[in-house]
């Protein structure tokens, strides 16, 4: 290329460039006009539900006053249900307040996803990194049991500190965006890191010596767990998603929830295993609490543990029956007393460190067979009672 084809591409690429300016110029009109269409639209949906509180204030004054419910009362109070319902609608399609933690984090900075595609991505990219994390820590856990290396061990409670607090971060920010995650999962999360924040800064002593290969077996079972949680999950979220019954941007959790119910025979053994595990742990660190070279870090993780383990389990044994109890009263109750004379079971096991570790192993997997067997049996029955009733 000589001089002058260099003259004639430059003066080509300054008509390109009046051209970019023109529409950089309709780009930044565009976003103001997108940014008054979207506090004008606010602006009428806070007016809309201040006019639908008045009404339904009013409502409840006329019932309290001995006004009797008639056809145009029922009808105005199905119109307001419908009302909030598209209300809602239309706020997902605005921008959202951040939580107090996403400010203290963050800033008020805004993290409203308005494309749906872009949620949807997101929301992939959280399921994916939970699911890549739990793989780097297996891999850590094992070579922390093979191999006896301070620096290591480290490295895995380190990186445990760092996921828990990147996976609340994500998860508020999911939140904003229309994730149905809360309750004790999102707490669950909170813990997590700070239980790993307090085995960062345990000091190497006779004490930890004694725990670490505990905690290493510990992230290794739970990394198994969590990743057949995560083939069975998303499979569900998929079928459910497809069929309409959950929203698109439901995420994969670390526990049990009653979405989950079919095909869950083979997995609440293992999850129940998980919540044993954690009050084991909480167990044993109680009796190191008595070791000569003890600090406050266990007592914290003894209580730590013990308040995951219980929330855990309290809140998988809460929902299951809620969700059985839906479709078979009784099998609620029968539900509950097996289980709670299963786990009695584990612990008892648990407690009995003089046993030998192919007896414990065999025994817990005969525990786990004896779980899944009572589900199957529970699911055969709510089968036959539902098509029993589907024939009356």
């Amino acid at each position: 290329m000589d001089l002058q084809e260099c003259l004639k591409e430059w003066e080509d690429l300054i008509t390109d460039y009046k051209k970019l300016e023109t529409v950089n110029k309709e780009y930044l009109s565009k976003l103001e006009e997108v940014g008054e269409l979207q506090a004008s639209c606010m602006k009428e949906l806070n007016h809309q539900r201040y006019r639908m509180s008045l009404i339904t204030s009013a409502l409840k004054r006329l019932y309290k006053n001995g006004h009797k419910k008639d056809d145009e009362t029922t009808k105005l109070e199905k119109e307001i249900m419908k009302r909030k319902a598209m209300l809602h609608e239309i706020e997902a399609t605005l921008p959202k307040q951040n939580s107090m933690y996403l400010k203290i984090i963050l800033g008020n900075v805004n993290v409203s996803i308005l494309n749906k595609n872009d949620k949807l991505k997101y929301k992939d990219e959280y399921e994916k990194f939970k699911l890549i994390l739990s793989a780097i820590a297996f891999v850590l856990a094992v070579a922390n049991l093979c191999i006896d290396f301070r620096p290591l061990q480290l490295i895995l409670i380190f990186l445990l500190v760092w996921y828990y607090c990147t996976l609340t971060i994500r998860e508020s920010i999911l939140k904003v965006n229309g994730s149905r995650i809360k309750g004790w999962w999102r707490l669950h999360h909170f813990i997590s890191t700070v239980v790993a924040g307090i085995l960062l800064i345990w000091p190497q002593n006779q004490p930890w010596e004694e725990f670490k290969h505990t905690f290493m077996w510990f992230i290794t079972y739970i990394s198994v767990v969590q990743y057949m949680q995560f083939r069975y999950q998303s499979g569900v979220l998929y079928r459910l998603k497809a069929l309409g019954a959950r929203h698109n941007m439901d995420i994969t959790i670390e526990g049990f929830h009653s979405w989950m119910w079919r095909g869950l025979s083979y997995l609440l053994p293992f999850l129940f295993g998980g919540y044993m595990f954690q009050l084991y742990i909480a167990y044993t660190l109680y009796h190191l609490c008595y070791h000569p070279e003890s600090t406050w870090q266990m007592a914290a993780l003894s209580i730590s543990f013990l308040t995951l383990g219980i929330g855990n389990m309290v809140t998988t044994v809460i929902v299951i029956p809620q969700k059985l109890n839906e479709q078979v009263p009784y099998l609620a109750a029968l539900f509950f007393c097996l289980h709670v004379c299963n786990m009695y079971t584990i612990l008892k096991i648990m407690r009995k460190k003089n046993q030998g570790a192919l007896k414990f192993r065999y025994r817990l997997r005969a525990i786990s067979y004896r779980l899944s067997n009572d589900l199957a049996m529970l699911d055969q029955k709510w089968r036959q009672n539902k098509m029993e009733a589907k024939q009356e």
